[in-house]
């Protein structure tokens, strides 16, 4: 009986795997396709930045990180991007683990703000913060009795990258810790473990390559967003540019060797990124493939 099962699982195996096989033209028609779409829109523009970055040979390309204002504007990315990542990890772990582990009256409501920042325009996100923070807005007057600058000034830009890159690491969260479900948070509370032992040494353990690839997006946002930063920022040169805005700049003042210099800054970050982003997809898919390895060597035993 057993082999009679095992004959028919066979079968309806190789027969799903003969409904969804194409032909060799196709697949190869598929995958040209593809490679030539990547080849295009993706890696020409990532050489041809860097081809540019050093046309004008390897002194002048250094010459664009010595100057003051790049200085800055490098400075100021990073720090904005080492505020913005953290709290909005601390946000996205808090939010998925309300959002996965619980149920409680506005959860559809919570749902709907984490997404709000991909519906909304990245410029408008930036003029809702100058109709709060701005001289005239509602909170202008008494900022600037009180001596206190938001707008055109570090805080501005720290809350517009807030504000768009907060979905990213709870969106990465959320569905996985669904599918994990809480039989295990269960066991551990009933075994005499407190929230906060459960949080570290279950939950935790079973999202950190989640939580990886969702800090990894977040921290590529937050150092490659203009639009709300644009908007925040005021342009003050040396003071309030980051990178991207920084890059704008030289280029409408026609200086453009130094412009993709800073630019191949941004695309190397990028490509670091995609690099360890595909290590995280790789060593998760790794350990998930181990632990039904395990879980089916325990089923047949």
């Amino acid at each position: 009986m057993a082999a009679g099962i095992a004959l028919r699982m066979r079968a309806r195996s190789e027969q799903a795997t003969a409904a969804t096989t194409e032909s060799p033209l196709t697949r190869w028609l598929l995958i040209g396709t593809a490679l030539g779409f990547l080849a295009v829109f993706l890696f020409l523009p990532l050489v041809l930045v860097f081809v540019y970055a050093f046309g004008q040979g390897i002194s002048a390309y250094l010459a664009a990180f010595a100057e003051p204002d790049a200085r800055t504007a490098i400075r100021l990315t990073l720090i904005t991007a080492a505020i913005a990542v953290p709290v909005n990890t601390a946000f996205g772990v808090a939010a998925a683990w309300a959002i996965a582990k619980f149920e409680f009256k506005g959860k559809n409501l919570l749902i709907t703000l984490v997404d709000l920042p991909f519906a909304v325009s990245p410029v408008i996100a930036g003029l809702i913060f100058v109709l709060l923070f701005g001289a005239r807005g509602w909170f202008g007057p008494w900022l600037h009795a009180h001596d206190i600058r938001i707008i055109f000034a570090t805080p501005g830009i720290v809350l517009a990258t807030l504000f768009v890159t907060f979905p990213f690491v709870a969106r990465e969260l959320i569905p996985l810790m669904q599918a994990q479900g809480t039989e295990e948070e269960q066991s551990a509370l009933t075994l005499g473990a407190t929230g906060w032992q459960t949080f570290w040494r279950v939950t935790l353990p079973n999202i950190k390559w989640g939580l990886i690839y969702g800090v990894i997006l977040c921290n590529a946002r937050a150092m490659g967003e203009f639009g709300a930063v644009s908007v925040v920022s005021g342009h003050i040169r040396g003071q309030t540019n980051t990178m991207p805005l920084h890059i704008e700049i030289l280029y409408n003042d026609y200086q453009f060797a130094a412009a993709f210099a800073v630019a191949s800054l941004l695309a190397f970050l990028a490509v670091i990124t995609l690099v360890v982003k595909s290590f995280v997809e790789w060593k998760s898919a790794r350990t998930h493939a181990a632990v039904e390895r395990e879980s089916q060597g325990g089923g047949s035993s």
